[in-house]
């Protein structure tokens, strides 16, 4: 199954974000961005699963939680900025 990244510019972003998904039944985990998805080589990152990608966008743009970009796992490993 594929994996999910849904990156923020501060932990406390994505703090907030952790408890909206989870709060919705939506399982992530937060983990520190690696330094190449961002040009500024801070933020966080949500990883959720294909399934709930949609979802967990929906949800956090509802509640107004401030996401930079989604990225997403290609067949060969490499993951890749997705527009959602």
């Amino acid at each position: 199954m594929k994996l999910f990244y849904i990156t923020f510019r501060s932990v406390t972003f994505a703090q907030r974000g952790e408890r909206v998904l989870t709060g919705a039944g939506i399982r992530c985990t937060m983990q520190r961005t690696p330094r190449w998805m961002e040009e500024l080589g801070c933020g966080y990152a949500l990883r959720v699963w294909a399934a709930d990608v949609a979802p967990a966008v929906e949800r956090l743009r509802a509640e107004r939680v401030q996401l930079r970009r989604v990225y997403g796992s290609r067949d060969d490993g490499q993951l890749e900025e997705l527009t959602v």
